[in-house]
């Protein structure tokens, strides 16, 4: 699933349709289910229903899958249709009006219907709630994946209201249900902002440590071992605080011994081994800075800040960004870059260093090269 992003377009109130009937996504489905499944127990209320009708308000999609919601646990419970039409044809007229009825089934003579008068109908909940896991799966856990590839960048809105930004070549899975918020990432780099919830934690996954939060804001980047140098993962920490802790041993990754509590503006810097052999224990311990802000978040404005950076480091960093990679003669491994740069510019980068060292730039079919005159 891909969120709020639709690839079969939208009608003129940014709602996403197929054809003429509006996409519903399985995150949806899923709140139509629950909603489904409270309705028919034993906490139901007025205040419950209001918050339905005004759930179904927020657009076609709600109402499409709450529909189908209902049609499905009718003929999976048996309701008599002819007995549900009967009920309805008996409503009081206010139980019909916007404020005394939810969203009715997609059959023509079930439309109008009110769920106080159904409530007759219902099935124990617990044969309701095994109708709803038909529905959707798992109706108290929704797992989506995010990515983002060569260059793409993607603002995601979770569930909960926390914004998860992806830099380039980002891969994450989010975890939502009544009890947790978790979010594994298996790659590349992420800006949360977390919306407050004080009873469900949100946590985030990489590399074998965790970073736990309520609310507050963060950025994580998790870099792959590559030419010698072992997995590197960078927790900045904008606003608010985190806790950083070990979570599992299976992925060789710094050991920490003790839980970390960050305040904002510092960096934590996690290396592991270098390569699946070696000895977790023997990787260097994290290592606290306080980077500059504006360089940790510079790819949200699209652009690469650079500070007295080695020619490798900045070549690793405009890398990620370029399908067309720029690479540069060993000779040249000691000069330094400062800068600001646009992101996905390769050759507009090449350029400009070759311009403030004096190289040459040599463009072959599938890199840049950067050359000594």
């Amino acid at each position: 699933m891909n969120g709020a992003e639709g690839r079969e377009g939208r009608d003129g109130q940014g709602e996403e349709r197929q054809g003429s009937e509006p996409v519903v996504t399985r995150e949806i489905a899923a709140e139509a289910a629950v909603w489904i499944a409270r309705l028919h127990g034993p906490d139901r209320s007025h205040h419950m229903e209001r918050e339905c009708r005004a759930w179904q308000a927020r657009s076609a999609a709600h109402r499409l899958a709450f529909e189908r919601g209902t049609d499905l646990w009718m003929e999976a419970a048996g309701v008599d249709r002819a007995a549900v039409a009967r009920a309805a044809a008996a409503c009081r007229p206010e139980d019909q009006s916007g404020e005394g009825q939810v969203a009715s089934p997609a059959s023509a003579g079930t439309r109008g219907w009110g769920w106080r008068r159904l409530w007759p109908l219902a099935l124990p909940l617990t044969v309701t709630v095994l109708v709803v896991g038909v529905l959707v799966g798992q109706p108290w856990r929704d797992i989506d994946s995010y990515d983002t590839g060569i260059g793409e960048q993607r603002l995601v809105i979770l569930r909960d209201g926390t914004r998860m930004s992806l830099n380039t070549s980002t891969r994450v899975q989010v975890e939502l249900d009544q009890t947790q918020r978790r979010v594994r990432v298996e790659g590349g780099e992420a800006f949360f902002e977390v919306a407050k919830d004080a009873s469900r934690p949100f946590v985030v996954q990489a590399a074998g440590t965790e970073v736990t939060a309520t609310g507050t804001a963060f950025v994580v980047r998790l870099t792959p071992p590559g030419a010698g140098a072992s997995q590197a993962l960078d927790v900045t920490l904008v606003e608010g605080q985190v806790v950083v802790r070990e979570a599992e041993r299976r992925i060789a990754a710094a050991r920490i011994v003790q839980p970390i509590v960050m305040a904002p503006g510092e960096r934590l810097r996690v290396r592991g081994d270098q390569g699946a052999g070696g000895n977790a224990s023997k990787a260097a311990p994290p290592q606290r800075d306080r980077p500059r802000m504006d360089q940790v978040l510079a790819w949200k404005r699209g652009e690469a800040v650079f500070d007295n950076a080695s020619l490798p480091q900045a070549l690793a960093e405009m890398n990620r960004y370029s399908a067309t990679p720029i690479v540069a003669d060993p000779s040249l491994a000691a000069l330094r870059i400062s800068g600001l740069f646009k992101t996905g510019d390769s050759a507009g980068f090449a350029q400009a260093v070759a311009k403030l060292h004096d190289l040459r730039v040599r463009e072959l079919p599938d890199r840049l090269e950067l050359l000594p005159r």
